[in-house]
């Protein structure tokens, strides 16, 4: 459910601005996306883990507050990353 250190690291080279940026908004984003998918597979198979769908909803309300905190900084950036993670809206 949890993504590798090695995915995370290569998250952290294609959207930070350096290899040790992980506390970026767009890194978190990367990450948080990342984590979100695994977890919409596994409650795929297992429809009554209500823990983990709770967890998950946390985890897309946080990656909205962080995608509405880019939005306001700057509208370009955020688009470009919609387009890179393919996300809606």
């Amino acid at each position: 459910m949890s993504i590798t250190q090695e995915r995370k690291a290569e998250l952290i080279k294609e959207f930070g601005k350096n290899d040790k940026d992980s506390g970026s908004a767009a890194v978190q984003v990367a990450i948080l996306s990342e984590r979100i998918r695994n977890l919409t597979e596994h409650l795929k198979s297992h429809k009554k883990d209500f823990g983990s769908r709770r967890g998950l909803l946390t985890m897309v309300g946080q990656r909205r507050s962080l995608l509405d905190y880019i939005k306001a900084g700057n509208q370009d950036a955020y688009k470009s990353l919609i387009e890179k993670l393919d996300l809606r809206r």
